[in-house]
């Protein structure tokens, strides 16, 4: 594993400081770059938010590779806004700040969580709209040459993305029917391994449709090396397919040194 691919997500990560801090906490840690899930209260924030956010991480030193679009309210369990007819709109607005902010702090991908299952509302509707916001977020994003994401994600049992095939299907059907292929799986292995996906399979499969990986170990999601995912292995496997894009540390800190494990695993001196 090369560290100079390390991103380092700032929405877990780092949060006993406040949010426009951390990307100069993840600097004198010692990283280049960093992610973030969507950082504003509201789908279209302000321009002075939009603003602070840009300047906290530029100010740092600091690229901003990936960002969550807009995906509603977490804490009370939503997971995307895109596949919602009463939502739609928001989802396209956040695409349109976030390519903004990406084409200041060279952002190469952009996660767009899929949406639960709504009560009373046909899933074949909700996967149509889907797909057509999908398809919209992939031709913005390929203006700045970035990708949408999209990720399985574990413990919301509405949430319709459980494992890989879930994902690569909808990027299927999104490039058959709107001739679009920037869109690609966002392998967050602490999900893909709690929902039971073979993770072997999974790099070896789709090594080429991966379009960004995310690091937390299972169970816990916590730091790697405090579970059972065989981290060694996996990234060799990365390195063996080829794949040639960035790793997330996208967990929660339980050790006095969330980083420690890190040198274990590098090809060279981490920095």
């Amino acid at each position: 594993m090369d560290t100079r691919r390390l991103t380092v997500n700032c929405s877990i990560l780092f949060t006993d400081l406040p949010l426009l801090r951390r990307p100069q906490a993840a600097r004198e840690a010692g990283f280049d770059a960093v992610e973030f899930w969507w950082p504003f209260g509201a789908s279209v924030p302000s321009d002075s938010d939009v603003q602070a956010f840009v300047s906290a991480i530029a100010d740092a030193g600091m690229r901003l590779t990936h960002l969550n679009l807009a995906a509603g309210d977490l804490a009370a369990g939503e997971r995307g806004l895109l596949s919602y007819p009463q939502t739609s709109d928001e989802f396209r607005d956040s695409v349109e700040v976030a390519i903004g902010i990406g084409k200041q702090l060279g952002t190469v991908g952009f996660n767009a969580l899929y949406g639960n299952r709504i009560e009373g509302v046909d899933p074949a509707e909700q996967d149509a709209l889907a797909a057509e916001n999908l398809a919209s977020a992939a031709r913005a994003a390929a203006t700045i040459d970035a990708d949408i994401l999209l990720e399985p994600l574990s413990a919301i049992p509405t949430y319709p993305l459980r494992v890989a095939d879930d994902a690569i299907s909808v990027t299927r059907r999104v490039r058959d029917e709107h001739g679009v292929d920037n869109i690609r799986l966002l392998a967050d292995l602490y999900h893909l391994a709690v929902n039971g996906d073979d993770l072997d399979l999974v790099i070896s499969r789709y090594a080429d449709r991966i379009g960004h990986v995310q690091l937390a170990d299972a169970p816990g999601r916590s730091e790697p090396g405090t579970g059972t995912i065989d981290f060694a292995r996996h990234f060799a496997a990365f390195d063996t397919a080829g794949y040639p894009g960035w790793f997330s540390l996208e967990y929660t800190q339980t050790q006095p040194d969330p980083f420690a494990w890190i040198p274990e695993f590098a090809s060279g001196a981490h920095e």
